[in-house]
């Protein structure tokens, strides 16, 4: 009996010990709390950026034009036609001029915007008609008909022609040194006529000046086709 006593105490005592164990290990339990660490959700549109541009020029300087936080969503066109395209864009453009060059860089111009492409586009639209004159109804006295008639039959003929791309400029700055930066948001970019699949993407290009050349590199983003 008393050993019997004495294994239930000694097997109660090693339950309460690995009970107080566990709870040592683990003191809470339950959602892990957000903390303003968190990875923020990408904004709407976002689009993945191609690799920047580099150009080496012969006078030895090196060009980069590059963008970054690119977004490009389509949004129903104020016109409401369903010929026309609209997109809101935005993105931060960098243009940077580095290297041992054979002369001092002055400045330059930097320009951003937005190539817009259509498959198919209108080119005109033309009505075809033809109008007669025609009796109808009875006679009067079998001379004088009771009624006439103006028939109009008609059609409609749609020009189309091939697609084309369009330039939408959305900025354009002279700049003094080696460094410049564009940043556009919420832009609306728009096309009319448009009657086949439309494509967007982003360009930035920099022109770099000294006293004797100008040196121009392109950045060219992702093609987006909606």
């Amino acid at each position: 009996m008393f050993i019997r006593l004495a294994i239930v105490t000694a097997m109660c005592i090693m339950m309460a010990l690995a009970t107080s164990s566990l709870a040592a290990a683990d003191p809470e339990s339950g959602p892990v709390p957000v903390t303003d660490d968190a990875a923020p959700l990408p904004p709407d549109g976002a689009v993945p950026s191609e690799a920047p541009s580099i150009y080496h020029a012969p006078d030895g300087w090196t060009l980069t034009v590059g963008a970054s936080g690119e977004t490009q969503l389509p949004v129903p066109p104020l016109t409401t036609a369903v010929s026309s395209r609209e997109y809101l864009v935005g993105a931060t453009f960098t243009g940077s001029v580095r290297g041992p060059g054979n002369s001092d860089v002055i400045g330059g111009t930097f320009e951003v915007g937005y190539q817009v492409g259509c498959t198919v586009t209108f080119d005109r639209i033309k009505l075809l008609g033809e109008a007669g004159i025609g009796a109808s109804g009875s006679t009067l006295g079998g001379l004088v008909p009771t009624g006439v008639a103006f028939p109009i039959r008609g059609s409609m003929e749609v020009a189309l022609k091939p697609g084309e791309v369009l330039n939408v400029p959305v900025d354009k700055k002279a700049f003094k040194g080696k460094d410049t930066q564009i940043t556009v948001r919420n832009i609306h970019v728009k096309l009319d006529g448009c009657v086949g699949q439309s494509f967007l993407r982003s360009y930035a290009v920099l022109t770099s000046s000294t006293d004797t050349t100008d040196d121009i590199a392109s950045y060219y983003g992702l093609t987006k086709i909606v």
